[in-house]
């Protein structure tokens, strides 16, 4: 009969103070989630310090094309740092959505493109006078061929 061993990497007890410590510290900087609900096409988030906000599920990644049902079992995981779809096993880490980040670069930058390919009026208007004006400034450094 063979026999497995688990190697555990053992932490002494000063790294798992500072751990913890880097733990109270992050808790008590919040805001933290108490409360979460899926509801027309929208998640809303409530805080622990009295504000809440509100995303739409089709500008986070892992919720975007998820079925209603799938979406309106929310969790709070680690205490209030983060919010669980268990359907879904999809994650999103409050202190991010706070600030608006809603997932991977790669996926912001398609979501920014899509923006940048938008054609307005007073997007043309700013571009024709910044044209006038020379339009944008090389970056120093740079030389062209």
């Amino acid at each position: 009969m063979a026999t497995t061993k688990h190697r555990v990497s053992a932490i002494d007890e000063a790294e798992f103070a500072k751990a913890s410590e880097q733990g109270r510290r992050l808790l008590a900087r919040g805001p933290l989630a108490t409360a979460a609900k899926y509801e027309a096409g929208h998640i809303r988030v409530e805080l622990n310090n009295g504000c809440a906000f509100e995303f739409p599920v089709n500008q986070a990644q892992d919720l975007a094309g998820a079925k209603a049902a799938d979406l309106r079992t929310i969790e709070i995981s680690a205490a209030g740092l983060g919010l669980h779809w268990p359907k879904l096993d999809a994650d999103l880490y409050v202190p991010s959505l706070v600030r608006g980040i809603f997932g991977t670069r790669r996926w912001m930058a398609e979501i920014g493109a899509a923006g940048g390919r938008a054609a307005t009026e007073a997007k043309g208007a700013a571009a024709r006078t910044n044209g006038k004006l020379g339009g944008r400034p090389r970056k120093s450094g740079l030389e062209t061929a």
